[in-house]
């Protein structure tokens, strides 16, 4: 009889209200103030009637009157700067233009459909540079081949520089120095009392065929809703004040068909994989949004448009996770300011291209040249695609970033850059989550950067361990 009355009492302990030192503490999650700066990649009425010249004209347009201030800085002011139609040989002068590399690797529809020289098709390549690379510099009028000293192989197509030098008889340019537009001018970035976060990952690739589990991207989304590890993991994870996601969240698997068969959405019975791979994706944000603001950026293989700037994600596909306010689907590039602290970026299509046209492999050297050129994505529209933008070249950086990111790269990587006149930038690497198993956080205080890690290992046949580092 007394067993029975203690079980009765401990069951009845064990349904109780707990009492008020049992309770688990309550983490409050900051809550920054967000205003997103992403109208000037707004494209509205699509037109694709005009020619890419314009957009050639108006990128000139715009930094001309930049390089040839920053030429006068460097030079002196006396250094007369000169059109190409106005040359004179052996005149020391400057010229203000746009390079265009001339490559025999880069590839081209003519050419494989050239039956005159009955070419077949160029296999695929890393790299398209080569040895017989030229350089030419365009003005408004005219074009001049550039020799001397300017590396040709770093160079690409679409930047425009300040070149300084002399015409040589034989028709060509010898550069002696060139300078380029540099980073743009910087507000002031306002003071932050405490530690505040903003988690960035890309390449979440859902939908991948040679994807061995979701638990990697599972132990991200607790980490981040402080579902994980103990109550000091709990009070970092409420630092996390946004969580911005970089593109490529679907596999590029869900992009390919094989050509010996009718595509997916053509066979009957057959759903696309990109359907599921959206639904899994609706299910994550859904657990992300319910605890923290998420920003969702598109990438190359997201169901968007394929030019630059590619527009936000269509919200009727989200639709568990799009009733929630937190959930802001955003433009690739990507521009808002979180906490007074400007971030601008990509998907990292931008980079990828510029280190298949030049001699650069590292995304972060990348990034930190397109802020010295203060151009996004230079290779636009020659090998990128863009929209055929009419007056106003949207690429162009028209003031500096605090926070200058890249999404889908290799590896992370991330350095702060001064710029001529006193810019401060973090410039960050993120890379592919699904090869990497890695993300990284910003602080909004201290513009430092740090690299988060998740791993999802066996033990052996009935056990698996889960590793979170920092």
């Amino acid at each position: 009889m007394f067993s029975e009355l203690s079980a009765q009492s401990r069951g009845s302990s064990l349904l109780s209200r707990p009492t008020y030192e049992q309770q688990e503490p309550v983490f409050e999650r900051l809550v920054p103030a967000y205003c997103p700066r992403n109208e000037r990649f707004s494209v509205g009425d699509r037109s694709f009637s005009r020619q890419y010249a314009h957009i050639y004209a108006a990128r000139l347009m715009q930094m001309t009157p930049v390089l040839t201030e920053r030429a006068q800085r460097k030079w002196g002011s006396d250094v007369p700067i000169r059109k190409l139609c106005d040359l004179q040989t052996g005149e020391q002068c400057c010229i203000v233009g746009t390079l265009f590399k001339r490559m025999e690797l880069q590839p081209s529809i003519l050419k494989e459909i050239s039956e005159e020289h009955n070419l077949l098709p160029q296999p695929p390549r890393a790299k398209y540079i080569s040895e017989t690379d030229e350089l030419i510099l365009e003005d408004e009028l005219q074009r001049i081949k550039l020799e001397g000293k300017i590396d040709t192989d770093k160079c690409v197509t679409g930047s425009v520089i300040a070149i300084y030098g002399a015409e040589a008889n034989e028709g060509k340019f010898t550069v002696e120095d060139f300078c380029m537009a540099d980073l743009p001018l910087q507000t002031a970035r306002p003071p932050i009392s405490s530690d505040s976060f903003v988690f960035l990952a890309s390449g979440l690739g859902l939908g991948s065929t040679h994807a061995d589990s979701m638990l990697g991207l599972q132990l991200l989304v607790d980490m981040v809703t402080g579902q994980l590890g103990d109550q000091g993991e709990q009070s970092s994870a409420a630092t996390i004040s946004r969580v911005l996601l970089a593109g490529n969240l679907l596999s590029q698997d869900t992009q390919d068909k094989d050509a010996s068969t009718k595509p997916k959405y053509l066979t009957k019975k057959t759903q696309a994989g990109s359907v599921e791979a959206i639904r899994l994706l609706d299910e994550l944000l859904l657990q992300l949004v319910a605890s923290v603001p998420v920003d969702v950026m598109p990438g190359q293989y997201d169901p968007t448009n394929y030019t630059l700037p590619q527009q936000p994600l269509h919200r009727c596909m989200f639709p568990l996770s799009s009733v929630f306010p937190t959930l802001q689907l955003a433009s690739n590039p990507y521009q808002a300011n979180i906490d007074g602290v400007r971030f601008l970026g990509t998907s990292g299509q931008n980079v990828c291209d510029i280190q298949r046209y030049s001699s650069m492999n590292s995304h972060l050297d990348i990034l930190e040249e397109t802020l010295h050129l203060r151009h996004l994505a230079p290779t636009a529209p020659d090998t990128l695609g863009c929209y055929p933008f009419y007056q106003k070249d949207p690429f162009i950086l028209e003031e500096c970033p605090h926070v200058y990111f890249s999404g889908n790269a290799p590896s992370f990587e991330s350095k702060l850059i001064s710029g001529p006149d006193g810019q401060e930038v973090l410039v960050v690497a993120v890379p592919e989550f699904s090869s990497t198993q890695t993300a990284c956080l910003v602080n909004l205080r201290t513009l430092e950067c740090e690299p988060v890690s998740f791993s999802a290992f066996s033990v052996d046949d009935n056990d698996s361990e889960m590793n979170v580092s920092h």
